[in-house]
């Protein structure tokens, strides 16, 4: 793994447009889902979830799973058993992704808003062996920091190393 620079992330912009997006009904998970947008790297889909790299990350190999299906609550939405489904692919992706990528600690969390990116999803973020702990947690995550500017041909390798590890 090479070292990655890191970016500015606007984030205003980044906040009017899913703004924008959920005054308007757009969801780029459901875009994604149904092949209507292809610039995210999947590197699972089955039935129930997809699974993508983000294309701003902030740790390399940051993922996202998400349900197929729109769903907005990430309990309220879900029977038990849909919710266990959904975990064990959370925990399936976030596995082949720790043997992919050197991780001291993946971090993972849903978030989202129902006033924008409301389509439940979880993070999976994994934190590389020896960051500073002042730069761990929240810190790792926040846009704020800027993100790592990944070259698309090292994306798309990672992208294949994750798929393989999931078999």
């Amino acid at each position: 793994m090479t070292a990655h620079d890191r970016v500015p992330f606007d984030v205003e912009s980044y906040t009017r447009y899913v703004h924008e997006g959920a005054a308007t009904g757009r969801c780029f998970i459901c875009e994604i889902a149904q092949g209507l947008r292809d610039n995210h790297l999947l590197v699972f889909r089955d039935e129930i979830v997809i699974a993508f790299l983000a294309r701003a990350p902030t740790l390399f190999g940051y993922c996202l799973v998400a349900p197929v299906e729109h769903r907005t609550n990430v309990l309220g939405d879900f029977t038990e058993d849909e919710y266990l489904a959904m975990q064990q692919r959370v925990h399936r992706v976030g596995r082949a992704l720790t043997r992919a990528v050197p991780t001291e600690r993946l971090y993972v969390l849903s978030l989202g808003s129902h006033q924008g990116n409301a389509h439940v999803h979880w993070h999976l973020a994994p934190l590389p062996p020896e960051v500073p702990y002042e730069q761990q947690q929240y810190a790792a995550l926040m846009h704020e920091n800027g993100y790592l500017h990944i070259p698309d041909a090292e994306q798309r390798t990672l992208a294949e190393r994750i798929r393989r590890e999931i078999g």
